[in-house]
């Protein structure tokens, strides 16, 4: 979450948008998208010849020499109307076919992109600022979107792709991606997960660049998303470009359908699937309808992962909490054959704040494996109370945070077996929950401590008010007197 300085300059910038025409914002961001990735390309370069130079390597080159000028630390030192003409004229349409491929995802859904900056004069302020912000650091350009994105939330467009930055972070955090992963998010938005999943890989495996089957594999085939926007496919696909990943598998595609056919292909499921709305029956692939009828999307999404997850696959996806009471025959269903026929690790219980101001719908986060042979024995439940920030519409900065805490506990499971359901976190064995109709909310499980509190006898309290009462008669006499 971006805060302070760059809040304030991306602000101007969106000013900039706005008081030039383009009001609509998902238009705001791709357009302001396009700028920082016309501007990571030139950053990206930059480090490959810095390298290359250290190296004593030839540089690999994404501008030629006869592109050079297309270089943002080139152009940006035009005039406003030679500007205007390169970048609308030369680097857009380069963007657009940098790829090379007709058939890569990146080149298809930047097809029908268009250069929406009407005047030399508002390209020129915007290059300006955007020139201005402070964005070497990852976490910094992740935060970036996520308060980008926000204001489509803010402006009453859905803002089902948007998933708070940290939340992303834990959840990866909590199923710790390897380098042989193949990871997807079958409604990706902005390819947040994949991005996070990509950072954390780099982070954590000083070798994933170092040996040639990992480093294609990271570039090629190991990050794939589905969304049905194809403004947010593009942004989605630029993201990921600029995070590293050379050819991100972002596909227009309805997930939930027929014509998505992926069957155990990955190892690792990374989600916020829509909550709302349902389908109706003949547009939802049959196989999912076999695994629960249902036309609700979220239970829709569970069977996908079923489905597509290879045995031993893994998946975090963030459910609303009516998922885990449910009291319908396909709510049930897809409870039983998760507990019963896979493996549960867990439920943790989010608090409602965590998605305000632009939703109040409480959630949890449901980690399982797919083993087609069961696995359950006892279900971890963890009782979030606070995720660093004010649980309200300002969404501020505090101290309390059990994030870290989640993540610890999660991996030292062996030390949580004799936690005592008063605390935070604890195990239920699956026979309790198979007794409760698969009932997997925390609530039903949780005990409370009441601790008992004595109070004055009545008579006590009584003679205290009567006190009180004189005392503001005595009160009002003294200033009646001085009147």
């Amino acid at each position: 979450m971006i805060t302070g300085e760059l809040r304030s300059k991306v602000d101007k910038i969106w000013e900039i948008f706005w008081t030039g025409g383009i009001t609509n914002p998902l238009s705001v961001i791709e357009q302001f998208t396009y700028l920082l990735f016309i501007k990571g390309l030139d950053e990206k370069q930059t480090d490959l010849e810095r390298n290359a130079e250290f190296l004593g390597i030839e540089v690999d080159k994404m501008f030629s020499d006869e592109q050079q000028n297309l270089r943002w630390q080139n152009f940006k030192q035009l005039s406003a109307t030679e500007m205007y003409d390169t970048v609308s004229k030369k680097v857009f349409p380069f963007i657009k076919s940098m790829h090379g491929d007709k058939n890569s995802p990146f080149t298809r859904y930047m097809d029908d992109a268009i250069f929406m900056i009407p005047t030399p004069q508002m390209l020129e302020k915007i290059v300006t600022n955007i020139d201005g912000l402070p964005l070497t650091d990852g976490d910094t350009k992740g935060d970036l979107y996520e308060y980008l994105l926000s204001k489509v939330a803010t402006a009453g467009t859905n803002g089902q792709f948007r998933t708070p930055r940290h939340i992303i972070k834990m959840m990866v955090e909590l199923m710790q991606p390897t380098p042989t992963d193949i990871i997807v998010d079958p409604a990706a938005g902005s390819a947040g997960f994949l991005v996070e999943a990509g950072e954390y890989l780099k982070r954590n495996n000083e070798d994933l660049f170092a040996v040639k089957e990992l480093k294609d594999h990271y570039n090629n085939d190991m990050f794939y998303g589905n969304d049905m926007d194809r403004t947010m496919l593009r942004i989605g696909a630029m993201n990921m470009m600029l995070h590293g990943v050379e050819k991100p598998n972002i596909e227009y595609r309805d997930s939930l359908s027929e014509k998505n056919i992926d069957d155990e292909k990955y190892t690792l499921v990374l989600a916020n699937p829509p909550f709302k709305g349902s389908l109706d029956h003949e547009s939802v692939a049959a196989g999912l309808l076999k695994i629960t009828k249902t036309k609700k999307t979220e239970l829709l999404f569970l069977a996908l992962f079923l489905r597509t997850l290879k045995k031993g696959g893994s998946c975090a996806s963030i459910v609303p909490d009516g998922v885990l009471f449910g009291s319908s025959t396909a709510h049930k269903s897809i409870r039983k054959e998760i507990v019963e026929n896979h493996h549960l690790h867990g439920i943790i219980s989010m608090p409602s704040g965590v998605f305000k101001p632009y939703a109040g719908v409480s959630t949890a986060i449901m980690i399982f494996t797919k083993t087609g042979a069961g696995g359950t024995d006892h279900v971890w439940f963890y009782d979030m109370q606070a995720d660093g920030y004010s649980l309200d519409d300002k969404r501020q900065p505090v101290n309390a945070n059990d994030i870290p805490d989640i993540i610890s506990r999660y991996h030292n499971l062996e030390n949580e077996k004799d936690r005592k359901r008063t605390e935070k976190s604890f195990f239920v064995p699956k026979e309790e929950i198979v007794k409760n109709d698969y009932d997997l909310s925390i609530n039903r499980y949780k005990e409370i401590e009441y601790a008992e509190v004595e109070y004055e006898a009545p008579k006590v309290i009584i003679q205290r008010i009567k006190e009180l009462e004189q005392q503001i008669l005595d009160g009002l006499s003294d200033i009646e007197r001085m009147v």
